[in-house]
């Protein structure tokens, strides 16, 4: 086999495949909540418990969007796989394209869309909006998407592509009028390296740092359960940002028969005082949007709901869900810190009977209790965690997955360019606001330096950039990138570990 890097090549980091996306949740088990039908066609969202509507109904977010609090001028980073614009995300000024910095850039065909079908269904549950009554809504339906896309078809990316897209959000939260006030990470990786040296735990920080309120899954069972040396996933594990668990809803719109998913992250099997998830939001069987033909789509189709939806469960739709929320707060208190929205959502908890606060943390969203929630100080509210420095390994916060590349891993102290990483340099340069300069970052070109109409121009990584860069010498060009379909066959590997959706 040659130097050429090709979709059969890349064995995946499996972006989301750390149990942050969707775990298997049984279709019997679903159907048994209620009487609609899960087929291709007839589906009825009023008859399913699970659907969206039911789901914010239920946890208090409809009164808030009868309020008219629905994330209007709150823009939410969304750090993933990337966003097609199918119904409900396909309005004008619904998603706004950052930089693409995912190995899919190469590809024309590919560059901001989602071929792998994870990014599209958290931006529904943020932020969809049918535009029609009793159509589609996310939980803030009229807040802005700002689509960051780092994981390709089959999810797979490194964390030196995370990091970068986290520093170009902070530096860029303000530009051509954005508003980025919220992260989504529905992401992390198993690492054992403790938060106070991590690079993506420090990275987070700098965003937390810079009002930006960071949003991040705990991490399904199968990857972190508890029994590990974190608990919860990196980056949520660190306990300065607002950490996510999920909760299954039982079907029903009262909180007293929730329950904590059994799949959901937590501390309870911790001996070393090890993060809790701050709280727990719906995350099972929920209705999202489908990008049809896309990887989960394919390798998935018991998730399949109709032509227009698909069903997930995970630590992923709980993050989303919670992002949404974060924003209508958002647009009702904008002068809110990071700290007082962690505060103000975790005094707004149900206590879930027969379970501790390892598993639940303050018990899960409430969201009208939210709605009626009075606002805290800024100095009540502040926390007093000790701050991360971000000298560690980037191969520790890697864990145990990677990218390769014909047999070669990309590992070891340096980037998704081969070059080195040092993590005391950029700590420093992060803390600075100047990680990025230009299209620049860490010494490599990987996007371009302004805006062109709705998206960042030149967010494709230009031919020249790729070619020549190596991992351990075993070189590859970008001119040669190959996936432009969706099918996502030729990629390496099988299903995500541990995860499907349904």
């Amino acid at each position: 086999m040659g130097s050429t890097l090709t979709e059969r090549d890349v064995s995946r980091f499996r972006f989301w495949r750390l149990g942050l996306l969707t775990i298997v949740v049984a279709m019997a088990s679903a159907m048994s909540h209620s009487g609609a039908s899960w087929g291709a066609t007839g589906y009825d969202p009023a008859s399913d418990p699970y659907s969206m509507q039911n789901i914010m109904t239920g946890d208090g977010v409809q009164a808030w969007q009868s309020a008219g609090y629905t994330g209007k001028g709150v823009d939410v980073a969304l750090i993933d796989t990337g966003v097609t614009p199918v119904t409900g995300l396909d309005s004008k000024t619904k998603v706004i394209n950052g930089p693409d910095l995912s190995l899919d850039s190469q590809s024309p065909s590919l560059v901001h869309l989602d071929s792998n079908g994870h990014g599209t269904f958290m931006a529904g549950i943020i932020a969809g909006n049918d535009g029609t009554t009793g159509g589609y809504r996310g939980v803030a339906p009229d807040a802005r998407i700002v689509n960051v896309k780092v994981g390709v078809t089959d999810g797979g990316a490194d964390v030196s592509q995370v990091i970068a897209a986290i520093d170009w959000v902070v530096q860029h939260r303000n530009d051509n009028g954005l508003n980025i006030r919220v992260i989504n990470l529905s992401y992390g990786t198993n690492t054992t390296q403790g938060y106070l040296v991590d690079p993506l735990a420090y990275a987070v920080e700098q965003a937390w740092k810079a009002g930006i309120v960071v949003v991040a899954a705990a991490g399904n069972s199968g990857y972190q359960n508890g029994a590990s040396a974190q608990g919860l996933a990196d980056p949520a594990y660190d306990p300065q940002i607002l950490a996510v668990g999920a909760a299954d809803t039982s079907g029903t719109a009262m909180p007293w028969d929730d329950q904590v998913a059994p799949f959901s992250a937590n501390a309870a099997s911790c001996s070393n005082g090890c993060r809790a998830p701050d709280l727990v939001a719906p995350g099972s069987h929920l209705q999202g949007l489908r990008v049809v033909g896309s990887y989960i789509d394919q390798n998935s189709p018991n998730g399949i709901v109709s032509d227009r939806y698909f069903r997930g469960s995970g630590t992923s739709e709980a993050t989303a869900f919670t992002s949404g929320a974060v924003a209508d707060l958002l647009q009702r208190y904008p002068q809110l810190t990071p700290d007082q929205v962690k505060a103000m959502l975790t005094s707004s908890c149900d206590r879930l009977s027969s379970y501790n606060w390892k598993q639940q943390g303050c018990g899960e969203l409430d969201a009208g209790k939210l709605l009626s929630a009075s606002v805290p100080s800024i100095l009540g509210s502040l926390q007093y965690n000790a701050p991360a420095a971000g000298t560690g390994s980037l191969e520790a916060s890697r864990g145990t997955d990677h990218l390769s590349l014909n047999g070669v891993v990309l590992q070891g102290e340096q980037d998704i360019f081969g070059k080195p990483f040092v993590s005391a340099a950029m700590a420093a340069l992060e803390a600075a606001g100047s990680s990025w300069s230009g299209g620049i970052w860490n010494g490599s070109s990987w996007s371009g330096s302004s805006w062109s109409g709705s998206s960042w121009s030149g967010s494709s990584w230009s031919g020249s950039s790729w070619s020549g860069s190596s991992w351990s010498g075993s070189s590859w060009s970008g001119s040669s990138w190959s996936g432009s379909s969706w099918s996502g066959s030729g990629w390496s590997g099988g299903p995500w570990l541990g995860a499907s959706w349904g």
